[in-house]
């Protein structure tokens, strides 16, 4: 069974920072074609935050360039994203996700509140 646990969530000033993990577990490393990060706002459509590839090439939606960074830790089976300078827009539910070639998987959410 894939579980992904997600952790790193909380509440930060405007300008702070925080970082997410994502550990998946029941998939092995290799199997996976690509993971993600999604967030979702009160009232608004989940949209697309970043995406690294088996390969590790990265993708970032523009709201986010250059301040958020996605990496992973093959060994870990572990997806992280680095918030910078975070902007009370950014507050939502953010979730991990995987592509792998036994199917699609979402964690159950961490919370970021960005507020002064």
């Amino acid at each position: 069974q894939v579980q992904l646990v997600e952790s790193g969530g909380g509440s930060v000033q405007p300008g702070g920072s925080l970082r997410l993990s994502c550990a998946a577990s029941g998939i092995i490393s290799i199997s996976i074609n690509k993971m993600a990060w999604y967030r979702q706002a009160p009232g608004k459509e989940r949209e697309l935050v970043a995406t690294i590839s088996g390969g590790g090439t990265t993708n970032y939606a523009d709201s986010v360039k250059d301040r958020f960074t996605i990496s992973r830790d093959y060994a870990k089976n572990t997806v992280y994203l680095q918030m910078n300078s975070l902007k009370p827009e950014d507050t939502a539910i953010y979730y991990c996700h995987v592509n792998s070639r036994g199917g699609l998987y979402w964690g159950q959410g961490t919370q970021v509140t960005v507020s002064s």
